[in-house]
Order: C-alpha cells, then sequence, then structure tokens
C-alpha cells in the first residue's frame, strides 16, 4: 500500500481503527482479526525491552522492529518516531527514509520531546518549522509520507489545552501535516471543536471516558488508536495470572 492509499484511509466516512503493536505477534493477531492498518506504539516497544517512553531507545531498535513487522503483514504500517529519534532536521528525515525503504506508509512525530527525563512542548513556531523542513525534504526525495502529526497539550496537562491545541492545528496544516492526533482529548465538544478547525483527518486515543466509535464518527474523527493500552492490560494479565500460580500453590488457573 501507497502513502496515498493509506491517506485515503484516513479520510473514509467509516472510522479508520489502528491497531497498536510492539512485535510480530501482535501484529500478525491483529491483521488476523482483520485490523485495515497497524500502527506502533513507542511506549510499549521500549517497556517490552526494559526501557522508559521517550525515545529511551535508539533509532537502530525501532527500524529494527519495524522491518521485522513489514516483512511478516500485508497491510500497512504506520511508525512512531516520537520526537524524530533526533533533534537534528536532517537526521530525522533520514530516519523517515530509512523507514519508507522498508515499506512503511506513515509515521506519528509529536511536538513534545523528552530531555533529562522531563517532558516539554516546543514551540508552535518551532515545530512548525521543523516540520516545514522534513516534508519539504521528503518532496525532495520523491518520498511522499503519511505524516500524522500528535499535539500534546492534553496529553501533559497544560493549561488551556484546547485553545492551544487549536492555534498548533492550523499552523501545521500549513505546514505539512496529513493528520492530526490530539491525544487525551474527550470531550466530545472539544474534539468537534478540533474537526470544525481544520481539513486534516483528526486522530484519537482510547481513554477510560471517550465516547464509542459510532459517536466519534458522528462527531467527524475519521481514525482512533488504541495507544499502548492493549499492551498495558495484557501485561496486567500476565501478573495476575502468575499471581493466581503462586498463591494456588498449581497450574489449575493457567486452564480455568
Amino acid at each position: 500500500m501507497t502513502a496515498k492509499e493509506f491517506k485515503e484511509l484516513n479520510q473514509n466516512n467509516q472510522i479508520l481503527h489502528i491497531g497498536n503493536v510492539w512485535n510480530v505477534q501482535s501484529a500478525l493477531i491483529m491483521e488476523k482479526l482483520g485490523y485495515k492498518a497497524l500502527g506502533t506504539s513507542s511506549l510499549a516497544i521500549a517497556n517490552s525491552l526494559g526501557y522508559e517512553d521517550g525515545e529511551d531507545i535508539n533509532f537502530d531498535v525501532l527500524y529494527k522492529i519495524s522491518k521485522q513487522i513489514i516483512s511478516k503483514v500485508k497491510i500497512p504500517l504506520s511508525v512512531d518516531i516520537e520526537g524524530g529519534y533526533s533533534r537534528d532536521t536532517k537526521e530525522i528525515v533520514e530516519n523517515i527514509v530509512a523507514l519508507y525503504d522498508i515499506g512503511v506508509v506513515g509515521i506519528n512525530i509529536e511536538d513534545s520531546i523528552v530531555e533529562d527525563g522531563e517532558r516539554k512542548i516546543l514551540s508552535k513556531d518551532e515545530f512548525s518549522k521543523k516540520l516545514r523542513e522534513i516534508r519539504s525534504n521528503l518532496e525532495e526525495k520523491n518520498i511522499d509520507m503519511f505524516i500524522n502529526v500528535r499535539t500534546d497539550n492534553f496529553i501533559m496537562g497544560l493549561e488551556n489545552p484546547l485553545e492551544k491545541t487549536l492555534l498548533r492545528i492550523k499552523s501545521y496544516e500549513q505546514n505539512g501535516a496529513d493528520g492530526i492526533f490530539v491525544p487525551c482529548i474527550v470531550n466530545i465538544e472539544d474534539i468537534k471543536k478540533v474537526i470544525h478547525t481544520t481539513f486534516l483527518p483528526v486522530n484519537v486515543m482510547t481513554m477510560p471516558t471517550l465516547d464509542d466509535f459510532n459517536t466519534l464518527q458522528n462527531a467527524g474523527v475519521k481514525r482512533v488508536i488504541q495507544g499502548p493500552f492493549i499492551y498495558n492490560n495484557l501485561m496486567k494479565c500476565f501478573e495476575d495470572k502468575l499471581e493466581d500460580i503462586n498463591n494456588d500453590n498449581s497450574f489449575i488457573s493457567l486452564f480455568s
């Protein structure tokens, strides 16, 4: 599938439910269950390898895992590159090109970065400049990649998140974004305001109080993701099962 075809998936009337994966097995299971597209979860990948989220692993690790997934599934893969795995735009472009060369059709890139263990949001103008340079460099190389921009005022719990998000979206729309991702936005009226601010497809992430797919679709949301929550839930089930075995002094709970 090409980036153009993937873009069409993100613009359908039917909401696109992206399955978030961290290895080949999780990708194969989601493909088997009928998912139309996959996206890597940076947190799930990092945690599964014993690291924290926030580019704590290096790009080579992400590349290797992405390549393994691409080699085994037939549905499109978008890769979460967080802040780009570099602070240098040229190196970020090189990372994107490397993913493109193995068949990745889309990326998620964030307008916040983690430095010294703390997440900080870049200024609107600083990130817009970076985004514009990335898009320009890719176009020069004749590389079509779906760029889904994650904007982090809500997930970081910053003041006036809706107002700041709306301002950023217009700038990102003008500087090369193909889609907008607003993690941790849950109020349906806030979501509608975001949607009405841009012609780009809007992406939200599952949260305990997020509305069901039908409500989101009727509001105009084009894409929903699972984030790391499938992985987190799976690890919790794993821990609970081990506790049952230890408490029972028996493996009977494995088969009940």
